[in-house]
């Protein structure tokens, strides 16, 4: 056989030989997904908006805030500037807004920070009603909120302060400073 015969084999022996170099003489580049921090966002929203109906079909309650981020390592929610309205049937929404919030993975549980500003407009004969306090820890199944902190309730002319607080914002409404409760009250 002649060279002019063997071409084919000779290019494919070529190839063969020269992909063996090539193989032991190059770096292999692998790329891989480097892991995401500890406590990283995997999305946010901003300009956030949510409402929840009760099982009337009527609104519960709603929720606004500026910017809302979501942590995939712990499943909470963290929310600037957020703004809560629970609505009863009898009485005007009660209005709670802080400058930071956590709601827990389950939602069971939300942690306000900074300043909260409870409010509750006035409504046939019951007093406009202001509470303000901070590390507000309000759970919006039971309709109730709690803190271990100073608070405020202003109801003018009235005006009690106190450390610690509960509070049920559903009809019957209860509120109940824990201790060091001060207090002006108009006379009658």
């Amino acid at each position: 056989m002649s060279l002019a015969e063997n071409k084919h084999y000779i290019l494919l022996i070529s190839i063969a030989l020269l992909s063996t170099w090539l193989a032991k003489h190059t770096e292999i580049v692998q790329f891989t997904q480097k892991p995401s921090p500890a406590h990283s966002p995997d999305y946010f929203s901003k300009g956030y908006s949510q409402w929840q109906m009760n099982e009337k079909g009527t609104l519960k309650s709603k929720l606004n805030a500026d910017k809302i981020i979501h942590y995939s390592d712990d499943e909470t929610t963290h929310s600037i500037n957020p703004v809560m309205f629970f609505y009863n049937d009898s009485t005007p929404p009660w209005v709670i807004n802080s400058d930071t919030g956590i709601l827990s993975a389950d939602g069971k549980s939300l942690l306000l920070n900074g300043q909260v500003s409870i409010e509750r407009a006035q409504h046939k004969g019951q007093k406009a009603l202001t509470i303000n306090t901070s590390m507000l820890n309000v759970q919006p199944e039971k309709s109730y909120a709690e803190t271990k902190e100073w608070a405020e309730l202003l109801s003018p002319p009235n005006k009690t302060t106190g450390t610690g607080m509960n509070m049920t914002y559903i009809e019957p409404v209860n509120i109940k400073f824990l201790s060091n409760v001060k207090g002006n009250y108009a006379k009658k």
